[in-house]
């Protein structure tokens, strides 16, 4: 009988790579939905972590989180199933409907879906974008945060600072702002420990 982790994997990862539309950043929300809500693989903070450290690796963004989810729940075989269930699918559809798009290319109703299409895909990506910000505001406080939305806006439109440099370093900033905090904590409770 096979394992349901298996059947969920391959269900969640089969839903996001036929239903995603518009590439990889796109398809994030629906990744997001199946790990974060449906199966509950993870909690939002986790997911946030995963998702900054697959923006650091080279190679397409939807296919890396597959991967990560599948072996997070089922090792190298779960990776394998996630990663398969999200791109063949999609790949035999590329390949048996490219005549028909070919074909159908120039027509303004074909033109009107795709128009209808991407709003609502820069909706999902904006509701993740504001729920991450507003994690960020509650983990950081609400001046931390906007003066590193300010910092880190300016890096990449005024100064034109590569991404992976500012992913780069948001990381690096990440991890040492997460261990001072734990230290902080960490003093706050051996002093409460002390006193008591």
């Amino acid at each position: 009988m096979v394992d349901k982790r298996y059947l969920e994997i391959a269900a969640g990862m089969f839903r996001t790579g036929i239903l995603g539309y518009g590439g990889g950043p796109s398809v994030i929300p629906l990744i997001r939905y199946e790990a974060v809500t449906r199966y509950r693989w993870m909690e939002d903070e986790e997911f946030g972590e995963i998702l900054a450290l697959a923006n650091v690796l080279p190679g397409p963004i939807a296919t890396k989180m597959a991967a990560y989810l599948g072996y997070r729940q089922k090792g190298f075989t779960g990776a394998l199933v996630a990663v398969l269930a999200h791109i063949v699918p999609t790949s035999i559809a590329m390949v048996a409907l490219l005549s028909v798009v070919q074909i159908l290319s120039g027509s303004k109703i074909i033109q009107g879906m795709i128009s209808a299409v991407t709003p609502v895909i820069a909706v999902m990506i904006g509701v993740m974008a504001y729920e991450f910000s507003e994690k960020a505001v509650k983990g950081l406080g609400k001046l931390i945060a906007v003066s590193l939305f300010v910092f880190i806006f300016l890096l990449l439109q005024i100064v034109h600072l590569h991404p992976a440099i500012v992913i780069s370093v948001s990381l690096v900033y990440g991890a040492l702002h997460l261990h001072i905090v734990e230290l902080a904590k960490r003093k706050r409770n051996e002093g409460q420990t002390w006193n008591g």
